[in-house]
């Protein structure tokens, strides 16, 4: 019998170092990548078997990568660039590999709150009615939410380390730390904040994407040394998530989405409160809340480095680093554009180019 006849270099696969990975993540909504990838095991294809593992925390997160006990996680962008810095944990050098979503994100105030602003018109007034110093709760202390919700209480005319007694809550706990009269506000992903109002605990006042429209929220993310041993795992991995993002924006596959994050392991909650923020249209009775973007045809996805250095701007303006020169080169080395272009390519995603990357707002409000 002849052998078959050997594969070319141009279609034969490349070897991978590693064939089963374990992906950290966080119950959210915009796990959807994660869970997508994993049920419909668009990973077969590129040789990988995927393992889910959820974390209660985002510092649980930070800590299994750091131990290697996952290989790659859903994780806040920022939390990527505060451990790169040694921010709130050791330093190390840390990678991002693509960016999962956009959007999807909100500030959400206590009902007294929320009164108080509607009947006195400004954020300055509405916390005056307190008699105290008011709590707001985010998610890690470099993370996403943190960012989002310094720079829109800056724009509200609230200093965010003077004004407010900022703390970290993990986010499926941040509606019963509502509910329990703990907090007067909170920034988090869905589908919590669609369930505080759902529930009567608070209300919804604002949507990151004012904040800054369209900005990149969890990234796919793991240690630097990670990719330097396992390239072409890595890359089979972006390969992987970027079927799993397109697979989101095809017709009914967001309602799709939420009844298998609902399923207890993933969320657990109700999947019509996962569903109610997790539509790729901008809903008209919510014309200021974006929608969450998974795909854009490949528009989400490339971890363009501008938009990594934003967060180290914001790690200044806040007074968690000192200033300095270096931003673009740090983001540089993080944001693994290269390996990202590659995997694009051999899916057939539009790489877009830099010149076109979605422009960060500004380090003030």
């Amino acid at each position: 019998m002849n052998s078959p006849a050997p594969l070319t270099s141009a279609s034969a696969p490349a070897r991978l170092e590693k064939t089963h990975l374990r992906l950290g993540f966080v119950s959210l909504s915009d796990a959807a990548p994660l869970v997508a990838a994993k049920l419909l095991e668009f990973g077969h294809a590129h040789g990988l078997t995927l393992e889910l593992c959820r974390q209660p925390s985002w510092a649980a997160v930070r800590d299994k990568l750091l131990s290697g006990d996952l290989d790659a996680a859903h994780a806040l962008y920022g939390l990527v660039y505060g451990v790169q810095l040694g921010l709130g944990g050791p330093r190390t050098d840390m990678a991002v590999l693509m960016v999962l979503n956009r959007n999807g994100q909100a500030i959400t105030l206590s009902n007294g709150l929320a009164d108080a602003l509607a009947e006195h018109g400004t954020l300055p007034k509405a916390l005056a009615t307190l008699g105290r110093k008011p709590v707001f709760a985010q998610t890690f202390p470099t993370g996403t939410h943190a960012m989002w919700l310094y720079h829109w209480l800056a724009s509200q005319d609230v200093h965010p380390l003077r004004d407010i007694e900022s703390v970290v809550i993990p986010p499926p706990q941040m509606v019963a730390a509502l509910a329990e009269d703990k907090l007067d506000g909170l920034c988090v992903g869905e589908p919590w904040n669609a369930m505080a109002e759902a529930e009567g605990v608070g209300r919804t006042v604002a949507y990151t994407s004012e904040v800054w429209p369209d900005h990149p929220e969890k990234v796919l993310a793991c240690r630097r040394d990670f990719v330097s041993a396992n390239p072409n795992a890595a890359r089979a991995l972006v390969q992987t998530m970027l079927e799993a993002c397109r697979w989101l924006d095809g017709a009914g596959h967001r309602a799709e989405i939420a009844r298998w994050l609902a399923r207890p392991e993933f969320i657990g909650i109700d999947e019509a409160l996962i569903a109610a923020r997790l539509g790729n249209e901008i809903a008209a009775a919510t014309p200021r809340r974006l929608p969450v973007r998974f795909f854009d045809n490949g528009t989400v996805n490339h971890p363009h480095a501008i938009e990594g250095a934003w967060f180290l701007t914001q790690f200044e303006r806040w007074g968690m680093i000192d200033r300095r020169a270096d931003y673009a080169e740090i983001a540089a080395k993080v944001n693994q554009t290269q390996l990202y272009c590659e995997a694009a390519a051999r899916v057939g995603v539009a790489v877009p180019g830099e010149g076109v990357a979605p422009k960060p707002i500004d380090g003030h409000a």
